[in-house]
C-alpha cells in the first residue's frame, strides 16, 4: 500500500520520521460532512529512508500490504467471528438476552488477541514504511 507523507526529520543514516495524514472512508469531503473529526490528524512513523529524503519533502511511503490484511482481519474479523459464534453456541438457551449477553462476551474476547498485537507491534516499532520515492 503506498501513501503520500511529509518527512519530519531524519533519525539516523537510514532511517525517517514521517507523518502520514490519517484517512477514513468517508473520503474527506469535509465541507459537506464534518462530522468524523478525523481531518488534520496524523500519525508519525518511522520509515527506511532509501532516497535520501530532506525534512520537510513530501514522498511516497510503502507498507506491507501483506501485514496489513492481516491486521484488518485480527481487528475486524476475530472479534465479529467470535460474537456470531457466541450467538449461535447459545442457541439452546431460551433467552434471547443471555445469548445477546455470551455474544458480546465473545465480541470482548476477540479484542483482546488485537490490543496483544498492538502492544507486541508497538514494542518492535510499530509498522513498517519505505520512502520509494519524492512526491
Amino acid at each position: 500500500m503506498t501513501q503520500v507523507a511529509t518527512v519530519e526529520k531524519i533519525l539516523n543514516a537510514s532511517y525517517a520520521e514521517v507523518s502520514v495524514p490519517r484517512k477514513s472512508a468517508c473520503g474527506h469531503d469535509c465541507e459537506e460532512c464534518a462530522g468524523c473529526g478525523v481531518s488534520g490528524m496524523s500519525v508519525y512513523a518511522k520509515a527506511k529512508n532509501t532516497i535520501g529524503a530532506e525534512p520537510g519533502q513530501k514522498v511516497v511511503v510503502e507498507s506491507d500490504t501483506k501485514n496489513l490484511l492481516g491486521i484488518v482481519g485480527l481487528v475486524y474479523l476475530v472479534p465479529i467471528a467470535l460474537f456470531l459464534l457466541g450467538y449461535f453456541a447459545s442457541a439452546a438457551i431460551p433467552t434471547e438476552g443471555t445469548r445477546y449477553l455470551i455474544a458480546g462476551v465473545g465480541f470482548l474476547a476477540g479484542l483482546v488477541p488485537a490490543i496483544l498485537y498492538d502492544r507486541h507491534i508497538r514494542k518492535l516499532g510499530g509498522l513498517s514504511f519505505t520512502i520509494v520515492r519524492l512526491f
